[in-house]
């Protein structure tokens, strides 16, 4: 298993954050690396909420991913599990206010990626590729949370 985690401060309150982290209907407006994204539940994002979104990769290939919410603690935390070619995915999201200095109101966002391989195939990669994945997964979740940033920091934008 591999695990890798991003920390990002966005000057946005936690409930602004959440509020667009977890819009699927707008997501695709704010990931800048996501084009399409499909809701597959319907309702306001809790326990159970499942979409697919397709995104480019640096190669300039499409990857679809399909997502399903295990757990969430509206508005501290949500878990949502993907399964993969060869491995499956867990990724944790929280939310955590900043309540002193020159950063109160802000929120820090944690993302924290586990990968467990499920097949032959999925542990030899994780053996030969390993630091790559690791530092190709760590620079996709900086990504995001540098879109999740701008978009919660500037709602005009996030429309865009």
């Amino acid at each position: 298993m591999s695990t890798v985690a991003v920390t990002r401060l966005v000057e946005a309150p936690v409930s602004e954050v959440w509020r667009v982290f977890t819009d699927l209907s707008r997501r695709a407006r704010w990931l800048s690396t996501v084009h399409r994204v499909e809701s597959l539940t319907t309702g306001e994002f809790r326990s159970g909420t499942a979409w697919r979104e397709a995104r480019l990769m640096a190669d300039g290939t499409e990857i679809t991913e399909e997502f399903r919410v295990s757990d969430c603690a509206v508005p501290e935390l949500f878990v949502v599990e993907s399964p993969g070619i060869g491995a499956d995915y867990r990724m944790t999201y929280t939310f955590a206010p900043v309540t002193a200095g020159r950063h109160r109101g802000g929120t820090m966002v944690t993302a924290v990626q586990d990968g467990t391989p499920t097949e032959p195939r999925g542990r030899l990669l994780a053996l030969v590729f390993g630091g790559l994945a690791a530092a190709t997964v760590e620079g996709a979740l900086r990504q995001d949370l540098d879109d999740l940033a701008q978009a919660a920091a500037n709602p005009s934008t996030e429309a865009a």
